[in-house]
């Protein structure tokens, strides 16, 4: 590893960690700004037993002594108890959750980066034709239909009218529909993304010089044009991943999916401030996670960047 790649990798990790601070002091403040409060509901409570709340979780307290108990409880991801579960821990929530989501999500980004290259490199070697027609027709459609039509769509066709896959996620095949309806996105913007590119690289004269050398066009297309036609790929995969992995609320609920999706919007509408703010911490750690390992292999496959 160069000193110059060793250097970027650091001032990375180093920006990594103040993004994630700055997102849990924006989240802490914005919470605790907002009107209301996680025990103030339609039913009226007595004051003796909001003090009493309040007293527990830490509520009572100065906003300054909050954050910076906050903070030190962030920074060994322990989020404390939540709010509104009564006996559980947010990082076992999250934890719980995020299994599920990753499982389906991991799957989704998978076959969505592996069939978006394939289908976006034919329809760029075959760019005007009418292959190359039938797929941007199709990548299109499914750029501009929302996740709920698509996850509504799959759920009519394949669990009311033909009974191929069950309507909930949590039984034995239930998970196949929502991996296609999250996939499907993603994998149409892939397509794009592959034969804009694809097409660039094709038209490079060290591919007319291959070519022209009598290289076979699978060689061509594979070992020389997409290796360099996937550094965009790369450069939108990381953020796609983290989002998809960390849980779609729409496609959770339409197919009873018991993701951390469904707790991330749960805990805003009950004002859980120890499992809003847990979750959006989680999702912001993954991101840039993602965003890093992005900026790795985007290096890797190109070595022309330069990092400086």
């Amino acid at each position: 590893m160069d000193k110059k790649f060793l250097y970027y990798l650091i001032k990375r990790v180093l920006l990594a960690i103040v993004t994630i601070f700055l997102v849990v002091t924006i989240t802490f403040f914005i919470m605790n700004f907002i009107p209301g409060g996680p025990f103030q509901s339609e039913k009226s409570v007595k004051p003796e037993t909001l003090a009493a709340l309040n007293a527990k979780f830490g509520l009572d307290k100065p906003l300054g002594e909050q954050y910076v108990n906050y903070l030190k409880g962030a920074a060994t991801f322990d989020f404390g108890p939540s709010m509104k579960l009564d006996g559980r821990q947010v990082t076992d929530v999250i934890l719980e959750g995020f299994a599920v989501s990753a499982k389906t999500g991991l799957i989704a980004a998978a076959c969505a980066l592996v069939l978006g290259m394939v289908f976006g490199s034919l329809a760029a070697v075959y760019h005007n034709k009418i292959i190359d027609r039938i797929i941007m027709v199709v990548s299109t459609a499914f750029v501009a239909m929302p996740s709920f039509i698509v996850a509504t769509l799959l759920l009519w066709l394949f669990c009311i009218q033909t009974n191929v896959f069950p309507p909930n996620g949590q039984e034995p095949g239930g998970l196949v529909l929502p991996i296609i309806s999250l996939m499907l996105y993603p994998m149409a913007y892939v397509i794009r993304l592959t034969r804009s590119s694809m097409l660039d690289v094709l038209g490079q004269d060290y591919i007319r010089t291959a070519k022209a050398k009598g290289v076979s066009g699978t060689k061509v297309l594979f070992k020389h044009a997409l290796r360099n036609a996937v550094t965009p790929v790369i450069t939108y995969a990381g953020p796609m991943i983290a989002f998809i992995i960390t849980g779609s609320l729409v496609v959770e609920k339409i197919f009873v999916v018991p993701g951390l999706g469904k707790y991330f919007v749960s805990s805003i509408t009950n004002r859980d401030y120890s499992m809003v703010m847990g979750t959006t911490i989680f999702l912001a750690v993954i991101v840039v996670i993602m965003m890093l390992l992005s900026d790795i292999l985007y290096k890797i496959f190109d070595p022309r960047v330069d990092l400086s």
